[in-house]
């Protein structure tokens, strides 16, 4: 083994250059701090290396140091046995069910003559180290994938106002090949956040067994070690592309170090390689990532000679399981309670439930397309979500019978229903409507006349229909009074007059 050197190059010299000018080794390693025996033996080995001050200028500390501590006839860090193609050993790890000591086991079955395990072991972590941050953790492919929301901001401007908005930079890396996905929302509300996860996973063909995210409030509803509660939407889309979550314990950004390099990373090519491009819409902007994505991708990591691309093609893709047959809906639960008319609101609107679950607190599941209410894990209404007209949305089954037989009244109904008696009794039902601020006050005082000229011919109830137009009748009792006087058989009055002459009415003129 090569000796073990206690003191820097720069002391070294410091050593010769003090010993040339006459200063003895005990006060040399006072200066220097350290013990006589250190100073005379480096001395030692500099006189058998023939080496003294002044030093050529040649002279670097590499070969310096080469024939200073080098062991005799090998150079310095000179192996012997057959050396394993780290890189390739650094990939292989990656995979499934692999460790140093089947990696070791094979690299000796090739060469017997190889590096003990523990000896083996040392150089890997050696190579290892010189590795790039990025690559440094160890992660079995098709584990893990890291999202995180970058820092940084991409600016997209408006074209009419000229006013510059920011989108928010979503990121996802895979644990073992570094694979990257990027692009760019509005915001980072649940949404767009599980929206980007959807477009995530065809980006990549697969899903890993976990996701690592950080714990904004899109993701995660409250953050802890032990027991993080996921938010239900988020857990919902997870579910159905079969993957577990994991956050990332609150505080503790290695947790997530790979998406913390992979951002920063994917900062300086996408933001650093599009800050003079200007974006007139969130879809240019996301084209243009696409480009600088794919640049990243296919970019070959000096350490490992191989790109991001290369790594998951060979060595993730067929680790991730697959996609399921259908995208993930987005879908927003909420918590909501059955009001006194059988209905829950929801963005200003009202979607109606049994009435049985009056004052019950339901589940909901909104899409863009449907309203979806759950009592104790059963769905028990479905409605198709409302954006404008009325605003209820009323299942005639939730309805108590007796509020069914009240929502089936109609203006048109109640017209149908009087034309079929006569045009004088259908004109009655539309003056009662119209004599109403709104129809639906009209409603109980048409139904209680029909009831009243259900017992009467057709003819009669002409009549008494066209006596009730004629005088103003209106209301049921002034229709149930015309019925009971019989008002219906008096002559009709004469229509009053518009001039009215009389001896005592003396006109304008009298006053002048």
């Amino acid at each position: 083994m090569p000796a073990k050197r206690e003191l820097t190059m720069r002391q070294i010299r410091q050593i010769l250059r003090l010993v040339r000018d006459g200063v003895s080794a005990r006060e040399i390693g006072r200066m220097l701090g350290v013990a006589r025996s250190t100073i005379q033996d480096n001395l030692k080995r500099a006189e058998a290396a023939g080496l003294a001050w002044p030093l050529p200028a040649e002279l670097t500390d590499a070969v310096i140091e080469e024939r200073l501590f080098a062991r005799s006839g090998a150079k310095r860090g000179f192996r012997r046995r057959a050396e394993p193609d780290w890189t390739m050993l650094v990939c292989e790890l990656k995979r499934p069910g692999v460790n140093l000591m089947v990696l070791w086991e094979e690299y000796r079955a090739s060469h017997p003559d190889g590096y003990g395990y523990s000896r083996f072991c040392d150089l890997f972590r050696e190579f290892e180290a010189r590795l790039s941050p990025v690559m440094r953790q160890d992660h079995v492919a098709g584990d893990k994938l890291f999202v995180d929301y970058s820092g940084k901001k991409i600016g997209i401007v408006d074209r009419e106002t000229g006013v510059i908005h920011d989108a928010e930079i979503f990121v996802a890396v895979l644990g073992a090949s570094n694979f990257t996905y990027a692009e760019a929302s509005w915001t980072q509300t649940l949404p767009d956040w599980i929206g980007a996860h959807v477009r995530m996973f065809r980006f990549f063909g697969g899903v890993p067994r976990l996701l690592v995210p950080d714990n904004l409030k899109s993701g995660v509803n409250k953050a802890s070690f032990y027991d993080p509660e996921i938010n239900r939407s988020y857990g919902m889309m997870a579910s159905h592309y079969g993957v577990g979550i994991v956050p990332a314990r609150p505080y503790k950004p290695r947790d997530k170090a790979k998406v913390e390099a992979g951002v920063r990373f994917a900062q300086s090519y996408i933001l650093g390689r599009l800050r003079r491009q200007v974006f007139f819409s969130l879809d240019e902007a996301n084209q243009a990532i696409a480009g600088a994505l794919d640049r990243m991708n296919d970019h070959v990591m000096r350490r490992l000679g191989q790109s991001r691309r290369q790594l998951f093609e060979t060595l993730e893709r067929q680790a991730l399981a697959p996609l399921p047959d259908t995208d993930h809906e987005f879908a927003e639960w909420r918590f909501a309670r059955v009001s006194l008319d059988y209905h829950v609101e929801l963005d200003g609107f009202f979607y109606s439930v049994p009435h049985q679950l009056i004052r019950e607190q339901v589940d909901t599941r909104v899409t863009g397309r449907m309203v979806e209410i759950f009592h104790r894990g059963l769905r028990i209404a479905v409605h198709e979500r409302r954006y404008g007209g009325r605003r209820h949305g009323t299942d005639p089954d939730h309805m108590p019978s007796s509020h069914r037989r009240y929502a089936e009244w109609t203006p048109d109904r109640f017209r149908r229903w009087g034309g079929s008696i006569g045009p004088e009794t259908e004109g009655l039902v539309i003056a009662i409507l119209a004599n109403r601020p709104h129809p639906e006050q009209g409603f109980r005082t048409c139904l209680g006349m029909l009831r009243l000229f259900k017992d009467l011919d057709p003819a009669r109830a002409e009549r008494v229909a066209a006596r009730a137009i004629a005088i103003g009748a209106l209301t049921y009792k002034s229709i149930a009074s015309i019925i009971a006087n019989k008002l219906d058989r008096a002559p009709a009055e004469p229509e009053p007059q518009s001039v009215v002459t009389h001896p005592n009415l003396r006109g304008s003129g009298y006053f002048h």
